[in-house]
């Protein structure tokens, strides 16, 4: 299903990842997930939130450059060959990837992917039979 995701960039410089932490936690938002990319000029934090559309404002207030992305967020058993067979039925689904991140949770994992078409990710997942999360669920995990 597909949730929001926060894409915050950050300057390479110390204390910018500790701002944004500081900043969502007065705000009492939770990072469920989050994943960083970087550069040696520049970073962008990716993360799960519990309250994507207060994070975007929270974070725009102290001015970062921040903004909501759509992502399909699921979960499959955290067993060896479990991811390769999600990817499988996405290349035969003609899915590309932009970019993805996981974390396991017990006998789960929980996989974020930014695909170039939200619509073919969703349909491709649902056909196989993936269990896709709802933002509600997501946020809370």
């Amino acid at each position: 299903m597909k949730i929001k995701q926060l894409s915050v960039f950050l300057e390479n410089k110390k204390g910018r990842l500790s701002e944004v932490s500081d900043i969502l936690g007065a705000a009492q938002i939770d990072m469920t997930a989050f994943s960083i990319a970087d550069s040696s000029d520049f970073g962008i934090l990716r993360a799960i939130v519990s309250d994507p559309e207060k994070a975007l404002e929270a974070l725009k207030a102290k001015n970062f450059a921040v903004s909501l992305t759509e992502v399909i967020s699921l979960s499959c058993p955290d067993t060896p060959g479990a991811l390769a067979k999600i990817l499988t039925v996405l290349n035969k689904g003609s899915v590309q990837i932009e970019y993805m991140y996981a974390f396991s949770l017990g006998d789960s994992a929980q996989i974020i992917i930014r695909p170039a078409s939200i619509q073919n990710c969703e349909n491709a997942l649902k056909n196989y039979g993936s269990e896709l999360l709802e933002a509600d669920i997501r946020y809370k995990i």
